[in-house]
C-alpha cells in the first residue's frame, strides 16, 4: 500500500450493520447496505480522522455458518487477511438480537489473531436492545460500546476507544506535498476476470474470485504503489445491459461501477478473449469516452488463447470494433501467467501523466491554424466557419476551447479532425479530450492580434507540429 496508516478491521456475522458502520465512520456510501445476508463479499478500505489521528478501516464480509454458501471459504480467508493487516479490530454484534454461534466464532477468530479488540453493540436504538444489553459481555472481549450506525449515536465513544487501542502515532506524516494517487477503474462485463486481474496486480488474493457471475458487488478501492507512484485500483461489479440488471443489490452495484468510471483517471476495460467484440463492451467504452477519462482496452485470459494466434491481429480487430476511441491503446493480459501486467501499469502511469499535460497557447494556435489551412472547414452556404483563437482551459481531462465566428457551423467530423490534429501534435494518446467551440464574433483587436501572433512560428525556431493528413 502507498499509505501506512494503522488499520482497523470491522468483523462480524452477516447483517449486523458492519457496512453501515463503515459508511458512518468514513462519511461515505462506499459499502453497499442491504437487508440481505452476504451483501458485502470483498474487503473495502476507507480513511478517517478523529482527534487529530488518521487511520484506515476495512469492512469485511459476514462470517456465517451457512454450509451451502459457495463463498464461505473465500470470505473467511478474506477476513483472516484483513486481521493479519490490522492493528486493531472491532467486532460488530446485533445488540437487538440474541448472540449466535457465528458471533462466538467471530470472537474466537479475533482472539486468535492477538489484536486488541472492541465490541460494538449495534442497533442500540431499537426497542428490543434493552433485553439483550448484557449478552455481548459473554464474548469475553470487554465492555461493549452501544451504538446505532444508522442514527450515528455512540460513534464518538467508539472512535475514542479505537484511538486508545491504536499504536502511538509517528512524529510526522509524510503525505504533505505528494501527488494524489492515480485512480484506476477495472470495468467490464460480468465474469471477464476483473477481480483476477486486480489480484494479479497486487500479488495477493485481495478480492474474491469465482466463476459465478455477480461475485463482486461493491466497488473495491485498493491503494498500492507502482514504481513509487501511488495508485488506487477500483474493482467494480460487472456492468450488464440495462434490461438484464436485477433490482436490489445488483442494481446498486452497477450504479457504483458507473460512479467508479466517473471518478477514475484511467479506465481499464477488460475484454474476454473468447468474446472481445460485444455490444455491451462498446457501450462501456462509450460511457468512458463521454466522461473523457483515460482508457485502455485490455484483452483478458490470454493464457487460454492458442499460440498460433497473433496478438497483433487481435489488436487490429479490437481497433476496428472500437473505432470511436482510436486513441485507446490495446494490449493482451493474463492474470494466470502475468503477461501484460507490467505493460498495463506502465500505460496507466503514462496516460495519467498525459492527462495533466498543458499546451502553450502559441503552439496550440499554430497547430490549429495549420490544420485549418491544410483542410478547410466544409462550406456552410453564405456563411463560412472561421477560427479565431484557441486555448487550453483545463487538464484532467485536457480541455480545449476554440473561439469561432459561429459554433453552429462546426460539423462533428471536423471537430474530430481537429481533435486528431491536436492529439498527434502533442501526444495525447490514451486519454479522452474535450473540444469546446464558442461563438465569438466580436473578438477584440488585442485578442485577434494575439491569435495571429501565436499562429506564426517564432524566428529561428522550427514549427512544432505533428503528423497531418
Amino acid at each position: 500500500m502507498s499509505e501506512q496508516l494503522p488499520l482497523v478491521a470491522i468483523v462480524g456475522r452477516p447483517n449486523v450493520g458492519k457496512s453501515a458502520l463503515f459508511n458512518r465512520l468514513t462519511r461515505s456510501r462506499g459499502a453497499l447496505v442491504e437487508d440481505l445476508p452476504g451483501t458485502t463479499r470483498d474487503r473495502l478500505y476507507g480513511r478517517l480522522e478523529w482527534r487529530g489521528r488518521r487511520f484506515s478501516v476495512v469492512d469485511t464480509g459476514g462470517l456465517g455458518d451457512a454450509a451451502d454458501d459457495p463463498f464461505a471459504p473465500l470470505l473467511r480467508e478474506g477476513i483472516e487477511r484483513a486481521l493479519a493487516e490490522a492493528a486493531a479490530a472491532v467486532l460488530v454484534v446485533d445488540g437487538a438480537a440474541p448472540l449466535t454461534s457465528a458471533d462466538t466464532e467471530a470472537a474466537a477468530l479475533i482472539r486468535r489473531s492477538g489484536l486488541p479488540v472492541l465490541v460494538a453493540s449495534n442497533k442500540a436504538d431499537r426497542s428490543s436492545a434493552s433485553a439483550h444489553a448484557s449478552e455481548a459481555h459473554a464474548l469475553g472481549l470487554g465492555d461493549p460500546v452501544a451504538l446505532s450506525a444508522y442514527h450515528g449515536t455512540g460513534i464518538g465513544e467508539l472512535l475514542d476507544a479505537i484511538i486508545d487501542l491504536l499504536p502511538q502515532a509517528p512524529d510526522a506524516e509524510e503525505e504533505a506535498g505528494r501527488a494524489g494517487p492515480i485512480r484506476v477503474a477495472i470495468v467490464g462485463r460480468p465474469n471477464v476476470g476483473k477481480s483476477s486481474l486486480v489480484n494479479a496486480i497486487l500479488g495477493e488474493q485481495r478480492v474474491i474470485v469465482s466463476d459465478l457471475p455477480g461475485t463482486t458487488r461493491d466497488s473495491v478501492d485498493t491503494p498500492f504503489s507502482f514504481e513509487s507512484r501511488p495508485m488506487v485500483l477500483v474493482d467494480t461489479a460487472g456492468i450488464r445491459r440495462r434490461g438484464r440488471v436485477e433490482r436490489g443489490v445488483e442494481r446498486h452495484a452497477v450504479q457504483r461501477a458507473r460512479r467508479a468510471i466517473d471518478s477514475a483517471d484511467v479506465v481499464v476495460l477488460l475484454l474476454d478473449q473468447a468474446e472481445p467484440l460485444t455490444q455491451q463492451d462498446a457501450h462501456i467504452a462509450g460511457y468512458a469516452q463521454e466522461r473523457a477519462t483515460g482508457l485502455v482496452l485490455a484483452v483478458s485470459k490470454w493464457d487460454l488463447v492458442p499460440e498460433a494466434i497473433d496478438p497483433r491481429d487481435v489488436g487490429v480487430a479490437v481497433d476496428r470494433r472500437y473505432h470511436f476511441v482510436p486513441w485507446a491503446p490495446v494490449l493482451v493480459t493474463s492474470a494466470v501467467t502475468g503477461e501484460g501486467i507490467r505493460d498495463l501499469l506502465e500505460l496507466v502511469a503514462h496516460i495519467a501523466e498525459v492527462r495533466g499535460r498543458r499546451v502553450q497557447t502559441s503552439e496550440l494556435n499554430m497547430v490549429v491554424h495549420r490544420a485549418v489551412a491544410r483542410h478547410a472547414p466544409p462550406g456552410g452556404g453564405a456563411k463560412r466557419l472561421r477560427f479565431l483563437y484557441a486555448t487550453q482551459a483545463e487538464v484532467e481531462p485536457p480541455t480545449f476551447v476554440l473561439f469561432v465566428n459561429d459554433a453552429s457551423l462546426v460539423h462533428f467530423s471536423y471537430r474530430r479532425y481537429l481533435e486528431n490534429r491536436i492529439r498527434d501534435a502533442f501526444d495525447f494518446a490514451g486519454t479522452g479530450m474535450r473540444m469546446l467551440f464558442r461563438t465569438r464574433p466580436n473578438l477584440s483587436r488585442a485578442e485577434r492580434a494575439a491569435g495571429a501572433r501565436s499562429a506564426r512560428p517564432a524566428r529561428g525556431r522550427r514549427e512544432r507540429v505533428g503528423s497531418e493528413q
